[in-house]
């Protein structure tokens, strides 16, 4: 009874679930970087996105064991600090602060970037180059900070919002571009593609920073009804969905670019407008895709990435992994206060690079590391607890363990060099700070994993069926939409 009065309130089902996971994931890297690699691959971009979703199959499998098994708040700072040591739960959670960190600073750049393309559509000029987009990017920041401070309810209605105005603004932006796709583009790929093995493990690790996030619904673990039958299958869903989604934007641009100036988007700092802007279509088209980028979707993940990544410091400031007064809480409003403030005078550090590539490449590795630690946690709790109660299992999970660890240690290995060493001593100066804490505060050791159990409540008969319904429903539609998203890029072949 005691673990249950310290539980938060399961208020979410499988639906959301999955879009609170789309939604954090659909973000700055589909309309940045995801966007360049259509620039370097033309409508070979299709095969490093698939090839990005079939690497992220698997450890979302393992995500799905360890959420059923612990549906608690944490994700994989407690599954790590569980299956291997509080070590290597900090570096997880370590790595997850600083990966978020690195897309609130590098969605503030894109919104900028897109902010003054809509500007530029309605004829207004924002002058100052590289200058004026750091400064709106840190403004972006600093009123979402302090709507950050002002509390959860404030963040809940915010995301609602511009979730549905990007959305609604997509389906329309969509039904406008349809006409003016050229299904010829998709025949000829450019000549510079480089299908070498490092040049190609690189547009995929760039594709597949549009994944990661797909296991978000494990960190509100507490918050999902019937988590252990809710969470699997929000995952088996969710690498498919991100593919999708990123299979019809990519194929929008592959269809309005000749394939001649691809290379112009490969360099673009917002390459959908860029791909507007060489098709010559402006107006009322580039006004709204502009408008549904920057105010709705950079700014539903700038409202959730930075509003996430405090919350995990503070849990582990109050573990005892960092120090205290990340755990203050504010008098008022009753949130971190002064992680929210570290964490945003971080990002502005980062937003003065102005460089998407080290801040795309920083977040890569840092997520990355994060991955490899949940997939050998997954490992690690399967050997050291074998009788843990798992609703469902991975399969083959000798082989997957391993497997899926390697790929996604090779990708880090074809990062930016300034961004993989960044990380380096971020994972270094984090291990210090712990274990000057562990010596301040004392040792708390290794979790105790019989503390964190709390038996699973199965639905009524008549909820059940009504959950297999949904997820009946949601398997089918995500099956069909996948199947069209890859005949789109298939049919140019065949006519």
């Amino acid at each position: 009874m005691e673990n249950e009065s310290r539980m938060l309130k399961r208020t979410f089902g499988m639906k959301e679930a999955v879009t609170i996971t789309v939604g954090t994931v659909v973000g700055v890297g589909l309309f940045t970087t995801g966007a360049n690699v259509v620039g370097m691959l033309g409508s070979a971009v299709i095969i490093a996105t698939f090839v990005a979703m079939l690497i992220s199959i698997y450890p979302a499998l393992l995500y799905a064991e360890m959420g059923a098994a612990l549906p608690y708040a944490g994700g994989t700072y407690k599954y790590a600090s569980l299956g291997i040591g509080k070590p290597f739960g900090m570096l997880a959670g370590w790595n997850f602060i600083i990966s978020l960190v690195a897309v609130t600073s590098g969605e503030a750049l894109a919104f900028s970037f897109y902010f003054k393309t809509f500007l530029g559509a309605l004829g207004l000029e924002i002058p100052g180059g590289g200058t004026s987009d750091i400064i709106i990017a840190c403004i972006a920041v600093v009123v979402f900070m302090v709507c950050s401070v002002g509390g959860v309810e404030i963040t809940g209605r915010l995301q609602n919002g511009f979730m549905f105005f990007f959305w609604g603004v997509a389906i329309i932006w969509f039904l406008i571009m349809i006409p003016n796709v050229g299904l010829s583009n998709f025949v000829q790929l450019p000549e510079y593609v480089d299908f070498s093995a490092g040049g190609f493990i690189g547009s995929v690790a760039l594709i597949w920073w549009c994944f990661a996030g797909f296991e978000t619904c494990c960190a509100m673990g507490e918050e999902i009804k019937y988590p252990h039958i809710n969470i699997p299958r929000a995952l088996f869903l969710a690498p498919f969905i991100v593919f999708a989604v990123n299979a019809f934007f990519q194929w929008f641009l592959v269809g309005i670019v000749p394939t001649d100036q691809l290379p112009a988007i490969a360099d673009a700092s917002a390459p959908y407008a860029e791909a507007m802007t060489i098709a010559g279509i402006l107006g009322f088209p580039l006004i709204m895709l502009a408008a549904g980028i920057a105010f709705g979707g950079d700014f539903s993940t700038l409202n959730s990435s930075i509003s996430v990544p405090p919350r995990y410091l503070f849990t582990m400031a109050r573990d005892g992994a960092m120090p205290k007064f990340f755990a203050k809480v504010h008098p008022k409003y009753k949130t971190p206060y002064v992680a929210i403030l570290v964490l945003g005078v971080l990002t502005v550090l980062l937003i003065a690079t102005n460089s998407m590539i080290y801040i795309a490449s920083l977040s890569l590795f840092a997520d990355l590391f994060y991955y490899v630690i949940g997939i050998i946690a997954c490992g690690m709790l399967r050997k050291r607890q074998p009788d843990l109660e798992r609703p469902y299992k991975a399969p083959l999970w000798q082989v997957g363990v391993p497997v899926s660890a390697i790929i996604y240690i090779i990708m880090m290995t074809q990062l930016d060099r300034e961004a993989f060493w960044t990380g380096v001593i971020w994972c270094a100066v984090g291990l210090v700070i712990f274990f000057i804490c562990q010596a301040k505060y004392g040792k708390s050791g290794d979790e105790d994993l019989k503390a964190q159990i709390v038996a699973h409540q199965e639905p009524p008969a008549e909820e059940k069926a009504k959950m297999d319904k949904e997820f009946k429903i949601w398997r089918t539609v995500v099956a069909i939409v996948v199947v069209i998203a890859i005949l789109i890029y298939v049919i140019p072949f065949v006519g």
